[in-house]
């Protein structure tokens, strides 16, 4: 009679591929485009950070969020903290909504994005008034569309690294 062998299958560390997301959407943060195109560049980064602190909450969190932010607020020369205080807030609050919820699907993970980016521009927008910056809000809230857009792309890229 011969002994069954115990197939164990070994979980993959994802965090090379984390590296490799972050790398990859800040040149996409940071690439040339024309002034026309620009204002509709998607919040890639934001959106990667959420779906590994979403999809990976054992390996990304809070200061996950805070370096994110603050990474981000040197790529693309905002004040120092802005972009890191709403990746912290909303990462806090994502992850108080959904700790008991360990099924997220698609539609789950679209909403949730779609609810944090309105108040990830929310937030940005306040602080930008707040600091009396002059900027125009029909350019400030173009990156809310093509951000829910771009949102199944990275989901379909970075899907195999669910827990």
């Amino acid at each position: 009679m011969p002994i069954a062998k115990l197939k164990f299958e070994k979980r993959k560390d994802p965090l090379i591929i984390i590296i490799i997301s972050i790398v990859i959407s800040s040149v996409l943060m940071v690439y040339p485009l024309s002034y026309d195109v620009s204002g509709w560049r998607p919040l890639i980064m934001f959106m990667v950070m959420l779906f590994w602190v979403l999809c990976q909450p054992t390996w990304c969190g809070v200061w996950f969020a805070f370096t994110i932010g603050l990474f981000t607020d040197l790529l693309i020369d905002s004040p120092l903290g802005l972009n890191a205080l709403s990746f912290v807030l909303i990462t806090f609050i994502v992850r108080y909504f959904t700790r008991e919820r360990r099924i997220l699907t698609f539609m789950n993970l679209w909403t949730i994005v779609v609810l944090a980016l309105i108040a990830h521009l929310f937030f940005i927008w306040m602080a930008l008034i707040m600091g009396g910056f002059h900027f125009s809000i029909a350019r400030h809230w173009q990156p809310l569309i093509s951000s829910i857009l771009c949102w199944p792309i990275i989901y379909y890229c970075l899907h195999k690294w669910r827990i």
